[in-house]
């Protein structure tokens, strides 16, 4: 992945104008009321923007805001799978420790637990207006509360996250409501998330959706920009192929749709009068769904777009962070925008309080702050997709547990019927060349520990887990991981070769107990 253009960078007069037309700055410097707070999240999205040096894709409404926005070439999810990552982004707590272990619709009806007190519910008990546009994912409705709320809960998820002239009317109404509260929105397009699996009709992206075309109906907001598959940048870590670039172009389309529906947000939140008083973020939930991206903890399914714009924090507009950052950051950077204390609980109503590892982003747009840690936590993406995993990315290292080394890596619905995984099957059982760093049964079948040197080895192909070499770093990331889930509260601190004691006798010590099964 390439990283993002150099800091303090000259900006073209057109860009400059783009985002005063888009945001409204000013340059008179005047103090500004931290009052309030537009969050944008992409669904599956990565570094396909000139942002990041994909110059293949136009975004301009992201290159204006990054522009007046510190860019974080080192922001991450701390879970590569939907519902777990925006439960996370809204509780500011790991998904093993807001309980929600996996996808919450349908089947899947996993929850985060009763206890746990969310960004909105905060917010809103500290009298701001709280909003959500778009794919909620998330449960129950008691712990994640808005004011307003339209989502795929009471709309169709096309409409409220890819029909961007009707997200753009929807901000509006949202805007001038009650103009004189503080607010938080929260929009979570849609796009550039799949949808052959559960909308063939419209293409493997929905990037036919509102197109225009005989039956995909028309967005009039949407300038559609299609792609040739000799077009695109193929990731160095996907397989690179006839069907991969396909299926890459098809993506392009929705993300230069995603682009075009931040920049008619941004609009709606200037005309609003808000440009000067709002605090913007703008990422996504986890890598994008190819092979190595989505569900997997290795960096491309990790690894997130991070623009952070503040009409306060003006000495780093247009600059680069490599701070290392997590999406479990927003919560605390939120809160600290309005002044609204994180309260002390316990999720359980015992003991066990429960404490923020993120923290506030908002030092770091004001100087480089040297944050070089990040924690990531999975169990589960589609329910039967059991395969629990742990991580920890310090400097150039990144260490992965995979709990369940002896099962396959389950695949999840959508991008098994993928262009792409379907080639990769089809060119594995007929002994072809897949153009792929890894092998099926490679990808399939994992080591238990594995360390990589991403600086070296940006591929992280090279196991060094097993290499004496580098026993001592393993031995301190190793420390450093369990030091995070015992903080968190991990139910799966001593999986898979331990079982947790921490009740009765072992209550005020809880304790790994050993069951010798040979792991």
């Amino acid at each position: 992945m390439a990283g993002p253009p150099g800091a303090g960078r000259a900006v073209s007069p057109p860009l400059c104008l783009c985002l005063s037309l888009l945001l409204g700055t000013s340059g008179s410097g005047a103090a500004h009321r931290h009052s309030n707070v537009l969050l944008i999240i992409a669904d599956d999205a990565g570094f396909e923007s000139a942002v990041y040096n994909n110059t293949v894709v136009p975004t301009p409404s992201l290159e204006a805001l990054a522009a007046h926005s510190l860019v974080f070439t080192h922001a991450f999810t701390s879970v590569s799978s939907c519902s777990p990552s925006r439960a996370s982004l809204l509780t500011g707590l790991p998904q093993h420790q807001n309980g929600m272990y996996g996808l919450h619709q349908n089947v899947h009806h996993f929850n985060s637990f009763q206890g746990v007190r969310s960004l909105p519910a905060l917010l809103h008990q500290a009298g701001i207006r709280t909003g959500i546009i778009g794919k909620k994912h998330v449960g129950p409705e008691e712990v994640y509360p808005f004011d307003y709320a339209e989502t795929e809960e009471n709309n169709s998820i096309l409409q409220v996250g890819r029909n961007i002239s009707h997200i753009r009317h929807l901000v509006h109404t949202f805007l001038t409501g009650t103009p004189d509260r503080p607010f938080f929105l929260y929009v979570a397009f849609h796009d550039p998330h799949r949808c052959g699996h559960s909308h063939p009709q419209y293409g493997s992206f929905c990037e036919k959706f509102g197109n225009g075309e005989p039956g995909m109906g028309r967005i009039p907001d949407w300038k559609p920009r299609h792609y040739r598959p000799e077009q695109v940048t193929v990731p160095p870590f996907m397989p690179d192929t006839p069907a991969s670039r396909s299926d890459l172009a098809a993506q392009y389309t929705t993300i230069s749709r995603l682009d075009q529906g931040i920049g008619l947000v941004l609009k709606e939140l200037a005309e609003a009068g808000h440009a000067n008083d709002t605090l913007v973020i703008y990422s996504s939930d986890n890598g994008i769904p190819f092979p190595n991206g989505r569900t997997n903890l290795y960096r491309p399914g990790l690894a997130e777009p991070m623009l952070v714009h503040s009409p306060v924090h003006r000495q780093r507009w247009g600059e680069v962070s490599n701070a290392f950052v997590s999406l479990l950051d927003v919560t605390p950077t939120i809160l600290d925008w309005f002044g609204v204390p994180y309260p002390s609980y316990s999720i359980f109503g015992k003991d066990k309080l429960v404490h923020l590892t993120g923290r506030s982003l908002l030092p770091v747009l004001e100087s480089e702050q040297p944050w070089q840690t990040v924690f990531a936590s999975q169990s589960h993406h589609e329910v039967t997709m059991y395969y629990p995993m742990r991580a920890v990315h310090h400097l150039q290292h990144r260490l992965v547990h995979n709990l369940h080394f002896k099962m396959p890596f389950p695949i999840d619905q959508d991008l098994y019927v993928s262009p792409t995984f379907q080639d990769l099957l089809n060119r594995t059982l007929g002994g072809q060349p897949t153009h792929w760093v890894k092998t099926l049964g490679q990808y399939y079948y994992r080591e238990r520990w594995e360390l990589f040197d991403t600086r070296a080895d940006p591929g992280e192909i090279r196991n060094l887990a097993s290499d004496p070499r580098y026993r001592p770093l393993l031995e301190e990331m190793q420390g450093q991981l369990r030091k995070w889930q015992w903080l968190t509260h991990d139910p799966w601190v001593c999986a898979p070769d331990g079982v947790l004691e921490d009740q009765g006798p072992y209550k005020l010590q809880p304790q790994c107990l050993p069951l010798y099964n040979q792991l």
